[in-house]
């Protein structure tokens, strides 16, 4: 069983910048796809970014030229470089990897931004 661990968020003030981490527990080189959900208060969980197996890497409209996806597969880790973040952005973010058609999520890291 795959374990994942987030860290990286906090509050931050609108404009600026946090990047989420994610760890996987094992190696993640079968995985179909890495990447990230968040969820708001009150909302449902919206998808982020995730990048697959063959670096074929898709955004949600409204992170699109400001949040950026990387991952480092000698680390089994990846990472969410978040820029120009704005209050909507306020959400609990998820990491997730899906391999062979399983998927795995982490506990969640809060992201606040608010001045």
């Amino acid at each position: 069983q795959v374990q994942l661990v987030e860290s990286g968020g906090g509050l931050v003030q609108p404009g600026g910048s946090l990047t989420l981490s994610c760890v996987a527990s094992e190696s993640i080189s079968g995985r179909a796809a890495v990447g990230w959900y968040r969820q708001a208060p009150g909302k449902q969980r919206e998808f982020v970014a995730r990048i697959t197996r063959i670096d074929n890497r898709a955004y949600a409209d409204s992170v699109k030229g400001r949040f950026t996806i990387s991952e480092d597969n000698a680390k089994n880790t990846w990472y969410l470089q978040m820029n120009n973040l704005m209050p909507e952005d306020t959400a609990v973010y998820y990491c997730f990897t899906t391999i062979s058609i399983q998927n795995y999520w982490g506990q969640g890291t809060q992201v606040t931004v608010s001045s």
